[in-house]
């Protein structure tokens, strides 16, 4: 598999564009502690994925898509959580779980094809 670019990556555009829906959607929210906590775990998911596909070892990159996998999971927590507290739009909240989901096969996709070569 040749060079990379993380700025090439599906999975990459669609966790920022999430990252970004989530500050646009929250960013009225009162509670701090609540939107600094899911404002960063869904923006370790892109910042994951490029730090990750800019080393040049198959390993570091699938330990850096591992991490991007966790935080992935973590906010899907925190959107859950969100959608229960009334702090999300349930409608909003499933599509940003749906998508979570996707972007979490895609990361495993990713690390396992990375771990083939």
């Amino acid at each position: 598999m040749g060079l990379i670019r993380f700025e090439d990556l599906d999975v990459w555009k669609r966790s920022a564009r999430l990252s970004t829906e989530l500050y646009k959607t929250l960013v009225g929210l009162r509670d701090f502690g609540f939107r600094d906590q899911i404002t960063r775990s869904g923006l370790s998911v892109p910042s994951n994925i490029a730090e990750g596909m800019e080393r040049r070892s198959s390993k570091d990159q699938q330990r850096y898509l591992d991490i991007a996998l966790g935080s992935c999971g973590e906010l899907r927590t925190q959107i859950y959580i969100g959608i229960e507290i009334g702090y999300i739009e349930k409608h909003t909240g499933s599509l940003w779980v749906s998508e979570t989901r996707e972007i979490s096969a895609m990361l495993v996709s990713l690390r396992n094809t990375l771990a083939d070569n």
